[in-house]
């Protein structure tokens, strides 16, 4: 927030403007508060603008188009007129992040939530098109998610159906990979446009993920007229919902009343606007907003900045860059704040994927790495952990560092952390470790910043979601401590072996804990207070099993590969194994899901599964990649990635997924056969060497 300086107005109307929320090249949009302390977002059209006849019918024509919508799924407007020859429009504060910033800070949506925000704007849209209008600019940053569910924001472009577009040569009427097809391509267009739209939206609310990208604007354009939305990161039980919104014909696209049938939310799905961390935005919001128009004596609010007002704080169709065609959220820098005031998670900076038809490298050879540090780390059973800009390692020195993924240099470390005891990522934003006493340390993930700490008596992490961090305890135990508070919400003791040195693992989802024990067994607890729900026991001989999950599917590699109700813990499928040459049954290397395929390894050959039925795909490519019994088998690029071994060496190597059926590059041997790892993040594969760590393209 600024403080008002010379030119802006002190009153607009009844509106009593209390300082300036934000600005944009079209206009600035202020705090309002009239007579009777109701709050309002005041924007208004910059004084050198307002000559400009078209501008001025075009912000005027804002006001029309939003009054016209008069259902509660939508800011209201308040008033509009034009003063001094300065037109205004005053909407309603709707308190709550927008879909971009829950996103952004709390990770992906779960199922329930993704269903539940999908009929909301489903409704939004049957409104907005009962009044004649089309939208025309539906995306995560013009939904607002407050305490009766979301509601859609900005109507700068919105406009009957029977309009045409008020955009000039070289303006972008749509924001990039949000727009349809049609619109992209200048037609004219009507309410089908909304419902691509809306689904861009629910791919990125349920995998965090952009459905269309590319490395620049007009790329991204030419993905959404001629490419495939990118669904692989959308829980399986989505995908077939989601997909036909987008569908490249207007007319093949469902009708809101359908989309509302056909996701079908749970029952009481509705109060994760009035529980959880978004609900914990929300109320932060509203306190804030009150502090901002609270007046003592008649005086000015209590300054309050920028960041802190709006972490959960949306104005209705107002924060927003006026008339551009496409809208942004202004953001702020942290003001240091408390130890639970984490700022947002950073841009994820993404490599180039290579090419050799421009040259990037020749077929039959094997690129140099983007960088390599050698014997900078410590040998450590945690596995790097990719945290958008860094990379997270045991640090040759003691504790853990954070080496930036661009070019593999420090950019912090914490030398009291106990790095043998792994380490987690708190939705991007924050990064989780033990240090040598047993108390529980975060770190902001970009800088290193410590925040909160918790006595946690801690032996090793679990897992982590929006609410807490699960740990096991000195004494064995299983802990769930809050991450609002840092206090201990529950300690329960788990009737599996859960091993000592962080033998055991764990996953946090769906309101449930899996743990992957020591003694092979795996376990699912109640999030809330760690009642245990179901018990699947020893899946495996050879030490704990190993699990990915999609959507409410579990997979779990062992003796067999299963699948599993995630929530209840029902089997769903399960694999068939061959026997080995001496009777004894094959075993399966850690699964790897992308979209409906599950990759995973059988002794030393990578298979491909249908994770909806547990069946064996057609896969070309079967037989052409023998694999390390333990390694990892990473998708990045357009490849597949391993480590080829046998009893004396062991190299890494990538398997074109995207051309005929052939390994596509094999780096150098790994020095150490017996302590490696690799994973992959951002268009980038990592790879952990004993003790030194490197950062190798992708094509």
């Amino acid at each position: 927030m600024k403080p008002l300086e010379s030119g802006d107005p002190v009153r607009l109307g009844p509106y009593r403007i209390h300082s300036v929320l934000g600005e944009g090249g079209m206009g600035k949009v202020y705090v309002g508060q009239d007579g009777e302390g109701r709050v309002a977002a005041v924007k208004v059209l910059h004084p050198h603008l307002t000559h400009d006849a078209d501008l001025t019918r075009r912000f005027v024509r804002e006001a029309q188009m939003a009054r016209a919508v008069t259902a509660g799924t939508v800011a209201r407007v308040l008033d509009a007129r034009t003063e001094g020859g300065r037109p205004w429009i005053a909407t309603e504060f709707l308190t709550g992040p927008t879909l971009a910033d829950a996103v952004r800070s709390h990770g992906p949506l779960d199922e329930p939530t993704v269903r539940a925000l999908a009929a909301a704007l489903a409704r939004a849209l049957s409104d907005i098109h009962a009044a004649g209008l089309v939208h025309r600019d539906l995306k995560p940053a013009n939904i607002v998610l407050t305490a009766t569910g979301p509601r859609v924001i900005d109507f700068g472009i919105a406009r009957p159906e029977h309009g045409l577009t008020l955009t000039t040569t070289g303006q972008t009427p749509v924001t990039p990979g949000y727009g349809a097809p049609e619109q992209v391509l200048g037609r004219r267009v009507g309410p089908p446009a909304d419902v691509f739209s809306l689904g861009a939206v629910l791919v990125y609310a349920a995998s965090g993920q952009h459905a269309y990208e590319g490395s620049h604007v007009a790329a991204v354009q030419y993905e959404v007229v001629h490419g495939a939305p990118r669904l692989d990161r959308v829980p399986p039980v989505l995908q077939p919902l989601i997909g036909p919104c987008l569908a490249q014909d207007p007319a093949s696209r469902p009708l809101p009343d359908q989309i509302i049938r056909c996701f079908a939310p749970p029952r009481g799905a509705e109060r994760v606007w009035r529980k959880g961390p978004i609900a914990r935005d929300i109320t932060s919001c509203e306190h804030r907003l009150h502090q901002l128009t609270t007046m003592p004596g008649g005086g000015a609010p209590h300054p309050v900045s920028r960041r802190r007002l709006l972490t959960g704080l949306a104005v209705g169709g107002s924060v927003l860059a006026v008339g551009s065609g496409t809208a942004a959220w202004w953001s702020w820098k942290a003001d240091g704040g408390g130890p639970f005031d984490v700022p947002p998670a950073v841009p994820t900076p993404k490599a180039r994927v290579l090419d050799a038809k421009k040259g990037d490298y020749v077929l039959g050879e094997t690129p140099e790495p983007i960088w390599k540090v050698s014997s900078a780390l410590a040998k450590s059973p945690a596995a790097p952990l990719p945290v958008r800009d860094v990379l997270v390692v045991a640090a040759a020195k003691g504790g853990i560092a954070a080496h930036s993924v661009v070019d593999g240099s420090v950019r912090w470390s914490a030398p009291d952390v106990v790095a043998a005891g792994r380490y987690l990522s708190l939705s991007d934003r924050s990064v989780a470790a033990v240090d040598g006493d047993g108390t529980l340390v975060t770190f902001v993930a970009s800088t290193g910043e410590p925040k909160w700490t918790s006595s946690a008596q801690a032996a090793s992490l679990l897992a982590a979601d929006a609410e807490a961090v699960y740990v096991i305890t000195e004494d064995g135990r299983v802990r769930a401590i809050g991450r609002s508070d840092a206090k201990v919400r529950w300690t329960v003791q788990v009737d599996v072996d859960l091993g000592e040195k962080a033998a055991s693992r764990g996953l946090a989802a769906q309101r449930r804990l899996v743990i992957t024990a020591a003694d092979g067994s795996v376990v699912a607890l109640d999030t809330a207070d760690g009642r245990k729900v179901w018990h699947h026991r020893q899946l495996t001989d050879s030490g704990r099993a190993q699990v990915d999950r999609s959507g409410g599917t579990l997979c779990v590699t062992g003796k067999q590969l299963f699948a599993f109700d995630l929530v209840g813990g029902k089997e769903l499928w399960s694999t068939d194994s061959p026997k080995l040459p001496n009777g004894n049954p094959a075993f399966w290397s850690s699964p790897t899901i992308d979209g409906v395929a599950v990759y995973a390894t059988e002794v030393i050959f990578p298979v491909q599964i249908d994770i909806r039925t547990g069946k064996t795909t057609d896969w070309p490519y079967s037989g052409l990649l023998e694999c390390d019994a333990g390694s990892p088998l990473v998708l990045q690029g357009s490849g597949l990635w391993s480590v080829a071994a046998n009893e004396e060496q062991a190299a890494i190597q990538a398997l074109d997924l995207s051309a005929e059926p052939r390994p596509t590059w094999t780096f150098p041997m790994l020095e150490n056969r017996d302590h490696y790892w690799l994973t992959g993040d951002a268009n980038r594969v990592f790879v952990l060497d004993g003790t030194s760590l490197s950062a190798l393209p992708v094509f």
